[in-house]
């Protein structure tokens, strides 16, 4: 059983549960990322944008996790050694339904020449959180009053495409992961969650 910290709040004790998440920054070749439309079940309004990700399965090492979250997620499926090492890592605390979770996450860049999403993998909770997708320019994204985590994604972005540079031909889909025409942009809704 993981450690759990207390922190005090206006008299109150708040438990945090350690969580460790994978994420993946998915990156086209027009370099628009794909972010979910999000949001917490139990609080309706707090609507956002998230990259494709979740948490750790046990004994899930984080890139295996980030392709299998991608996979259920986007029904695109790339191996952990596709993905490589993480670009960033980040300790988060956030609330998601009635618990709260302290999670270190890291994320994973992945580019692709194009893709259209199949969410036909979300899990109960993912279905119940999840309902859009939109690729998004880097600007646009930097310029937008719509919530997004992480808070601070158009810097991550840019410090992971620095950090590796776009190849000369992004790769295509892998064989046999191609979606189903006509599933690209299911409602791109406004908008920490721990899909």
């Amino acid at each position: 059983m993981g450690v759990r910290r207390g922190v005090w709040q206006a008299g109150t004790v708040t438990v945090y549960t350690p969580r460790r998440a994978a994420r993946v920054l998915l990156v086209d070749a027009a370099g628009r990322v794909l972010l979910l439309a999000g949001h917490d079940p139990a609080r309706p309004d707090h609507r956002y944008w998230l990259t494709p990700g979740g948490g750790l399965e046990p004994g899930e090492s984080p890139a295996a996790a980030a392709a299998r979250e991608l996979a259920e997620e986007t029904g695109l499926r790339l191996t952990p050694a596709e993905l490589g090492e993480p670009v960033e890592q980040e300790r988060i605390r956030f609330p998601f339904g009635a618990a709260y979770y302290e999670q270190e996450q890291q994320f994973f860049l992945a580019r692709v020449a194009g893709w259209e999403v199949d969410t036909a993998g979300l899990d109960a909770v993912e279905r119940a959180s999840i309902t859009g997708h939109r690729w998004w320019p880097l600007d646009e994204l930097a310029a937008t009053t719509e919530r997004y985590y992480p808070a601070d994604l158009p810097a991550l972005l840019r410090r992971a495409l620095a950090a590796r540079p776009e190849p000369a031909d992004p790769p295509a889909p892998p064989a046999g992961s191609a979606a189903p025409a006509g599933s690209a942009d299911v409602g791109s809704t406004a908008g920490g969650a721990p899909c």
